[in-house]
């Protein structure tokens, strides 16, 4: 079965005669333009464009499929037009990518408001704190937390992500509390391995990217809890986003120090390929993800 945004992106290429063209006018990448269409014209076993390095022409092949893909979206121009105020519930599968230890400490929560408001709808959640490929790993929405490159992905900044450099209140007693960067031991940073530390105009974390690079701290993971866990019982001292540390922070089992220095926060975002052709269960999902986290999120008030 031919998908209708399969025929949408054929004919926005066919009337703008250009990939690139398309992708602007549809607010897409060029990447999932270019695999829309690879995908119909091996669905349809026909080669729909001529492609130069200049322009892009339809093949005879291409000129009956757009005679026809008109039609249909005409016609489901005319069944949505009559249907569509009837229809009141989303429906379909979201499938999801987000951070792990984010999701296990407040996704979930989130979770549970959103199935409420919206039951038809099935969620497939796949944690895991590398950098999927939204597009070729079949995502229809990513949340990423940090600075964003730049990417031809659409992004949805959802809440503020505060980091904080911190510590055991029984570790900063027999160490002390330095009041300089240049003052942290090296071999007491817990390291969390997925930060790259990228802010090199902060102090700070310039500091702490010269010391996971040159001065091998004692304890590395990928998991910020481990880590947080690590600090609690006194190892040493690490970076983390309040979303993390936030209770034990408000219980005082770590306490923050070293605050001038604190670089400005980075943020929670969703990310999705494109704008205009957002299915209505991503953009619930956005929608009430921004509502829920805001810009003022609750693992704050410690």
């Amino acid at each position: 079965m031919i998908k209708i945004e399969l025929l949408k992106v054929f004919l926005s290429v066919a009337d703008e005669g250009s990939f690139t063209k398309a992708a602007e006018k549809l607010e897409m990448s060029n990447q999932l333009v270019s695999k829309y269409i690879s995908q119909l014209e091996a669905h349809l076993n026909a080669r729909l464009f001529n492609r130069t390095t200049r322009k892009v022409s339809l093949t005879e092949a291409g000129e009956k499929c757009r005679q026809h893909a008109k039609q249909i979206l005409e016609n489901v121009d005319n069944l949505e037009a009559q249907f569509g105020e009837l229809q009141t519930t989303v429906t379909g599968t979201l499938n999801i990518s987000a951070p792990v230890s984010f999701s296990t400490l407040h996704l979930s929560k989130f979770i549970s408001v959103f199935r409420k408001k919206y039951p038809e709808i099935e969620l497939n959640i796949q944690l895991n704190d590398r950098k999927v490929d939204v597009i070729e790993e079949g995502f229809d929405v990513a949340l990423r937390i940090g600075q964003l490159q730049s990417s031809s992905l659409v992004a949805k900044n959802i809440a503020p992500v505060r980091l904080v450099l911190c510590a055991s209140p029984k570790y900063l007693t027999k160490n002390g509390t330095p009041s300089h960067p240049s003052e942290l031991n090296p071999k007491h940073f817990l390291h969390y391995s997925y930060s790259s530390y990228d802010k090199t105009d902060n102090l700070l974390l310039s500091t702490l990217k010269s010391i996971s690079q040159n001065k091998h701290p004692t304890i590395i993971s990928n998991n910020g809890e481990l880590l947080m866990a690590a600090a609690i019982a006194g190892e040493g001292y690490l970076v983390q986003p309040t979303f993390i540390a936030g209770q034990a922070l408000k219980k005082g089992d770590l306490k923050i120090f070293l605050e001038d220095y604190e670089p400005e926060p980075i943020a929670l975002y969703a990310v999705y390929p494109h704008r205009k052709l957002l299915s209505s269960k991503v953009r619930v999902f956005i929608d009430e993800l921004n509502e829920f986290f805001g810009e003022k999120p609750y693992w704050d008030e410690f």
